[in-house]
């Protein structure tokens, strides 16, 4: 999708931005900086390098307006493998632990599904942004360090199975600001047990704001160069 009106570069703008798999959120800053030259910049939720979909960059004037933005329902469609656990609870570190999935039916996959709807309390993985005394967790985590984390309230709305061919099932998660999906693929994991991480992850819908009508990186590349041929 090619960006096809006049947009307010000087005084500031919110993009709708598809980050790709293996990028940071920073990197999809730092490379919208240098694209354009943006001089305040920033950012309405981060992504995990391994996850892609919707985020929401606020630049200049509209930065002020971030804040708007952090608190809405998040949509994402995320991949649970069965069988395993993992440190992050995700593909960034090798399966830990393995058990067998032979006993693990469709119909139960779907019994604890149910069971993380609704207000839940959540901690955060060790292998995350969020602080503790000033320190990423993941910093942490990287010295195999363990500390202790504040457990936090957040709400799923929604869990929709779009498939289940064990050892993966395919989920539709509708939730609130603040949600690990890959908290909830390791409890997921535990409540069936036989462990469980997350190996894929986008985010599809911010509130109102959707993935389909989000600007590639090259998308962005390609205005610029259209403005320079202007």
């Amino acid at each position: 999708m090619i960006l096809n009106r006049e947009l307010h570069l000087a005084e500031g703008e919110t993009f709708l931005v598809n980050k790709p798999i293996r990028w940071t959120s920073f990197d999809v800053v730092a490379k919208m900086r240098a694209i354009f030259h943006f001089e305040k910049i920033g950012h309405a939720g981060s992504l995990d390098p391994l996850a892609s979909g919707l985020m929401i960059v606020c630049t200049g004037k509209k930065t002020k307006e971030i804040g708007q933005f952090v608190g809405l329902e998040k949509e994402y469609i995320a991949t649970i493998r069965l069988g395993g656990r993992t440190p992050s609870y995700d593909s960034e570190t090798e399966v830990a632990v393995t058990h067998t999935v032979d006993d693990i039916t469709p119909d139960a996959v779907v019994s604890v599904l149910c069971e993380f709807v609704g207000p839940q309390v959540q901690v955060p993985p060790m292998w995350s942004a969020a602080k503790v005394g000033g320190k990423r967790l993941y910093k942490y985590a990287r010295k195999g360090r363990l500390v202790d984390r504040r457990p936090r309230e957040v709400v799923i709305s929604s869990i929709t199975p779009i498939e289940i061919n064990i050892p993966d099932v395919t989920l539709n998660v509708v939730c609130s600001k603040g949600t690990y999906i890959r908290t909830l693929a390791d409890d997921i994991g535990q409540r069936l047990g036989c462990g469980g991480d997350l190996v894929a992850l986008e985010r599809r819908r911010v509130g109102e704001f959707r993935i389909e009508d989000a600007y590639s990186i090259d998308d962005l590349l390609e205005y610029r160069r259209s403005l320079q041929r202007a």
